[in-house]
């Protein structure tokens, strides 16, 4: 077992029983004021065999918002919601981090407190349409950020930090993927500042290790990790050089003895990589970063121990996979078949597509 999936690691302060991570997912279940549910709950505790639980995107604040029912990070009952998920996926055995996310320009006034426009690093509207609660609607020109709100915005994580771990997590994870906040001003397409977060990779890293920090001041560099999308297109996203960028980035995030750096490969559809720029995979950013790494990204068993075996990766993250198959680690350590996930059930509704997927042993 040494050096495939199933085999432990040590992840920062811990050390997990396997090297499967279940990866985070937006499923637009949560209730009113986006607080948590028991019916999250236990789609989570369901999953607790996994060696590292990752949950949805968690806004950390209400203009963070950039879906209907997306639970939050910033009120008393969103942490009790979220102590529901905890408790339950702790007396499991399972280890948890919450996901803080601020999704910047991919919202719309219909979701954000008073009608207003979103925020981003620049007054550049993405492609696309936005979901709201009334349905899609063509997304809006957002208004730039003033360069005294940045604090403010450090800020709003370093409180979703904290009340994340009021509400028990093991660890939180940095939301800086897929062409949303923090990427927004990372990439020079949809970052046109010419202020001290603009222009040169090291302004635009900047918003990025300074929320790393505000996060890491609260739990300690071994309890957080920080997700990138560095050949992602989603969301409208592009940079003339990404090596350049996220190479710079991830070398400064070394500092911070991270618990781990989790990548998004450029492997499934809408999340792929421009065609003049290279991919940048795990085997890229291998020789930059010093600490573990969880690769991310359409893999199969097969691939997964491949990614493992290489040296590339420490650990594999599962999305579609794990929507389907609560008993995944199970699943792959019999070499049994899968459930097939039901696309119509992945974003809001009920139990259905959600927690009624059948375990192999059942």
């Amino acid at each position: 077992m040494n050096d495939s999936l199933l085999s432990p690691v040590k992840l920062g302060r811990y050390t997990l029983p396997n090297r499967i991570v279940m990866a985070p997912l937006t499923r637009n279940r949560a209730a009113a004021g986006n607080v948590p549910t028991p019916l999250i709950a236990l789609h989570y505790e369901q999953r607790a065999s996994a060696g590292l639980l990752i949950t949805e995107a968690t806004q950390v604040c209400p203009e963070g918002l950039g879906y209907p029912n997306t639970p939050g990070i910033y009120s008393a009952e969103q942490v009790a919601g979220w102590k529901l998920v905890t408790d339950a996926v702790h007396a499991k055995g399972g280890k948890i981090f919450l996901q803080l996310w601020h999704v910047g320009r991919i919202s719309h006034p219909d979701l954000q407190p008073d009608g207003k426009l979103p925020v981003a690093p620049s007054a550049i509207a993405p492609e696309g349409e936005a979901a709201t609660y009334t349905g899609m609607k063509p997304y809006v020109t957002p208004r730039a950020l003033e360069l005294e709100e940045i604090p403010q915005i450090i800020e709003q994580y370093r409180i979703g930090a904290k009340n994340a771990l009021e509400a028990g997590f093991d660890g939180v994870e940095i939301h800086s993927a897929n062409g949303y906040l923090l990427d927004q001003f990372l990439q020079d397409n949809s970052n046109h500042r010419t202020d001290s977060y603009g222009g040169s990779v090291e302004n635009r890293a900047r918003l990025l290790l300074e929320v790393t920090a505000a996060v890491v001041d609260v739990w300690g560099g071994d309890r957080v990790g920080v997700r990138l999308s560095p050949s992602g297109t989603f969301n409208s996203m592009y940079d003339s050089n990404r090596a350049a960028i996220f190479g710079y980035a991830v070398k400064e995030l070394n500092r911070f003895k991270l618990a781990y750096l989790h990548l998004v490969a450029p492997r499934v559809e809408g999340f792929g990589c421009a065609e003049d720029q290279p991919d940048l995979g795990a085997d890229f950013f291998r020789p930059i970063y010093n600490g573990t790494i969880i690769t991310a990204g359409g893999y199969s068993l097969e691939t997964g121990n491949q990614a493992i075996a290489s040296g590339a990766a420490d650990l594999v993250a599962f999305g579609r996979l794990y929507i389907a198959n609560p008993d995944l680690v199970e699943r792959f350590a019999a070499n049994a078949p899968l459930n097939k996930p039901d696309r119509n059930t992945f974003y809001g509704g009920d139990e259905k597509g959600y927690t009624d997927y059948p375990t192999w042993q059942a």
